[in-house]
């Protein structure tokens, strides 16, 4: 078996080529805050299934995602994989939930955030529950940007507007693998960086603003999630689902057989 890699202090290993780490939500919240107070450009993906095939069919996709400062086990089918690569996780690292633990750490040390995505009415509420929730939250900025792509203007517009506002966490809201794609792009060393910790989490802005039903506890804990999200959306999921995870199954078992022999 492979030994574990390093990456500042935190450990990782790779799933069908991509590193993710295996972390808890405690750490992975101690992380980010302690990277914003220090005023540092970070940017952290949680990964799931849908992410690694994603990365599994666009190597280009893949070193994008590997050249993030954390990823997280999102999906439980990774907390499996990595089980059985020998570390003892109990738990994923669930963006919706990471969304709540970072939101309420930030508060409690007096952290400025903002949000980047979702139609306005989504952002309106889920700003308003989350500020309703904690309190003490203080949101700096936050942008619903169009559907279509930006303009390299717009662009450079958005970024220095998130600069100006002082945030020093952006949760990123885009959906996988735009957001990915976007806080690559205005990572620390690029042209035009976004002065924070960018944290990509997807539907969590769907969720917490009371849009989209999250699936039972249950589901969840079994991996079902996907099945629940099938049935709330299937026109828009369906072919995701019967694209990525099969493949994923057989070429985690394939890659965990292969270095059992190794």
């Amino acid at each position: 078996m492979p030994d574990p890699a390093e990456h500042d202090g935190l450990v990782f290993a790779s799933i069908l080529g991509m590193q993710v780490h295996a972390t808890t939500y405690a750490e992975t919240t101690r992380t980010i805050c302690d990277w914003a107070e220090r005023g540092e450009a970070r940017h952290v993906c949680v990964a799931n299934v849908h992410m690694v095939m994603e990365g599994w069919d666009d190597p280009g996709f893949r070193a994008i995602v590997n050249a993030a400062d954390l990823v997280t086990p999102d999906g439980m089918p990774l907390v499996w994989v990595l089980r059985r690569k020998g570390f003892a996780l109990k738990d994923r690292v669930y963006g919706p939930t990471l969304t709540r633990w970072v939101v309420a750490e930030a508060a409690r040390r007096g952290i400025p955030v903002g949000f980047l995505g979702g139609a306005p009415e989504v952002l309106g509420a889920l700003v308003r529950n989350l500020q309703a929730d904690f309190p003490g939250l203080s949101v700096v900025f936050q942008h619903s940007p169009p559907f279509r792509p930006l303009s390299s203007d717009e662009d450079r517009a958005l970024v220095q507007a998130v600069n100006a506002s002082g945030a020093r966490i952006l949760f990123v809201g885009l959906g996988c693998p735009k957001q990915e794609r976007w806080m690559a792009a205005h990572a620390a060393g690029t042209e035009h960086p976004v002065q924070a910790v960018m944290l990509g989490v997807g539907a969590a802005f769907d969720f917490h603003a009371g849009m989209l039903r999250q699936a039972p506890a249950w589901m969840q804990a079994r991996g079902l999630e996907w099945l629940f999200r099938l049935a709330v959306e299937p026109r828009r999921l369906w072919k995701r689902y019967l694209k990525h995870n099969p493949r994923f199954a057989v070429l985690a078992m394939r890659e965990l057989l292969s270095e059992r022999r190794q």
